[in-house]
């Protein structure tokens, strides 16, 4: 394949080619259609996509294993008045799902007790001890969201202790099952060919269908006969968030579940999410990279360095003075989240450095906090294109470790096969993503294990790294325009990548570092036209050095891709630069 606008070697060391290989474009094509087909959008289907509707994408529930059980439960349990638990994970997905069965249930008559797990004194998932002490509190029913489908003890205790317990969760599972009334997970080995292809849907869209089922259950029985039948459709903004915050990948039905839940909450119904736009000064209705980069982070800075319910507290609520007061701790917590994370990555850095040529990067060390190992996890992926592992070690031995992939490797498939072949205690997660738990001593055997099984499909992943672009514009197109046109092909996300967009040619001006390396600067084209451009993280990186050492007068092109730029009230655009090359 020729390489795009003849760059075989960047100034990244990497080539560029187009998406959509040269001969597949169609003469008048609009921009629109291009960046679907690009993105793997059949011709027939392309005008289910142009508006992704939950009425064309919504499969009924009830084709995924266990879910009328478990709507039947839940059911029954609202029309007996009995008392329902929510058990969540402390993360943005944890709490979107909890949220959301919390505001269902209160629509039905019914105020559910929740439970979120300490993050560093009762780590993930079920715990019996907890569980119990729902019971206690007069809870006959628990649904777990997002965890549980390897909780096998802790429901085997339930169990016994005459719990009934509903798991609603997409992380992988293995061939057996826990004990439990129902598990509706997409990713269950048994599910059927349907179900298995919404793998993808993160747990809080498990728990919409959920929502959806009871309440169709609930309208067999007649019980709303006297009672306004609750509107499921206003429950989607909490869907959105779930899903991009857990960076589920952004096509199908998570499609209609981002670009519906924007519209929801362009509507601020929920006071929780006002105040939290509000407190990470958001102007105008939140976007998919504000569900990402701003609302997301500050909802997981309460599990991570924090109380970790105070995102379901956020997001429940009903008390405005509350919903403020929740904001701006969590704000407050964020930013301590970034002081501590900056400290654990300069650290994991220093090792992964030194094991570049690990096929998974796999660092550890004493001290680190729990709470921001996935981060830092994520940013060393990014850094040198590999999986990585983090993995903090308490006082007592134990590693409790996250990791992030990159495409084509599967992580959580990884550490399950870990855990079953006596290399981890515990862990789990789904390709992108995954936990792990280590007896004392074990990093150096879990880090061999991961190099042994992963290395030949890492090599598969990173082989022929290039850079992919969608389109190219002269200077004068970066613009509010462009930005228009591009936004109408998303939302954006993990398996929908952002539009790239090569500019030029053009010479660079005003180059310099900004915040935490950062590379600043603006660009000029031949026709006087200029834009302004960032590079993140890249001031230490042989890109940055490139472009602070670029003399004035060479002609590039630039590529990355273009966002909103309302600085001061304006509506300009900036590229963000991922990649530049010599012209």
């Amino acid at each position: 394949m020729n390489a795009a606008l003849g760059v075989t070697q960047s100034l990244s060391g990497q080539a560029w080619r187009w998406r959509r290989p040269q001969g597949d474009e169609k003469l008048g094509t609009a921009l629109l259609d291009e960046l679907l087909l690009g993105r793997g959008v059949s011709e027939a289907e392309l005008d289910r996509y142009r508006n992704p509707t939950l009425r064309d994408l919504l499969p009924d529930p009830s084709l995924f294993r266990d879910m009328d059980a478990a709507a039947e439960r839940v059911a029954a349990a609202v029309l007996a008045g009995e008392t329902v638990a929510i058990f969540g994970d402390y993360d943005v997905d944890g709490a979107t799902s909890s949220a959301l069965l919390v505001l269902l249930l209160r629509q039905l008559g019914t105020e559910a007790l929740v439970h979120i797990p300490d993050r560093q004194a009762e780590g993930y998932g079920p715990n019996l001890p907890a569980l119990l002490s729902l019971k206690a509190r007069g809870a006959s029913l628990i649904v777990t969201v997002d965890c549980g489908a390897q909780a096998f003890e802790p429901l085997a205790g339930a169990r016994e202790a005459g719990l009934d317990v509903v798991v609603v969760d997409h992380h992988q599972c293995a061939a057996a099952l826990p004990l439990c009334h129902a598990l509706v997970n997409p990713n269950r080995l048994d599910e059927g060919e349907t179900g298995m292809r919404h793998g993808h849907v993160a747990a809080v869209g498990m728990a919409f269908l959920l929502a959806v089922a009871v309440v169709r259950t609930l309208r067999g029985h007649g019980y709303f006969a006297g009672r306004p039948e609750p509107k499921v459709i206003e429950l989607l903004d909490l869907v959105a968030l779930g899903t991009v915050a857990d960076v589920a990948k952004l096509h199908g039905l998570n499609r209609a579940f981002v670009t519906q839940g924007l519209k929801v909450m362009a509507a601020s119904r929920n006071i929780g999410l006002v105040a939290l736009a509000q407190a990470a000064r958001l102007k105008g209705a939140p976007n998919c990279r504000d569900l990402g980069f701003a609302l997301g982070p500050r909802i997981n800075a309460g599990g991570r360095v924090g109380r970790a319910d105070l995102g379901v507290r956020l997001l429940t609520t009903t008390d405005p003075e509350e919903a403020h007061a929740i904001a701006e701790e969590l704000d407050r917590l964020n930013e301590e989240r970034r002081g501590i994370e900056q400290g654990v990555l300069d650290e994991a850095i220093e090792q992964a450095a030194a094991r570049e040529g690990d096929p998974v990067i796999t660092v550890a060390a004493e001290g680190w906090h729990p709470g921001v190992i996935g981060i830092v996890a994520g940013r060393l992926k990014e850094r040198f294109g590999k999986p990585a592992f983090v993995i903090a070690v308490g006082e007592d031995g134990i590693g409790k470790g996250s990791g992030r992939s990159i495409g084509g490797v599967d992580l959580g498939a990884a550490v399950l096969a870990a855990k079953d072949e006596g290399h981890a205690v515990g862990g789990g997660g789904h390709a992108m993503a995954a936990g792990v738990t280590l007896a004392p001593g074990g990093v150096a055997k879990f880090r061999e294990y991961l190099g042994k099984r992963l290395a030949a499909d890492v090599a598969r992943a990173t082989a022929n790294r290039a850079l992919v672009l969608d389109t190219m514009c002269a200077p004068r197109g970066i613009g509010a325009g462009l930005c228009d046109s591009l936004d109408q092909a998303g939302p954006y996300g993990v398996g929908w990548p952002q539009p790239r967009v090569a500019a030029g040619e053009a010479r660079l001006m005003r180059v310099g570092v900004v915040g935490n390396g950062h590379v600043r600067g603006i660009a000029c084209g031949a026709d006087g036209a200029s834009f302004k451009w960032i590079a993140f993280r890249a001031a230490d990186t042989a890109l940055g050095q490139a472009l602070l050492s670029m003399p004035g007068d060479r002609k590039l092109w630039l590529a990355g891709t273009v966002h909103r730029d309302t600085w001061n009230g304006g509506d300009a655009a900036e590229l963000h630069l991922e990649d530049a090359a010599l012209a």
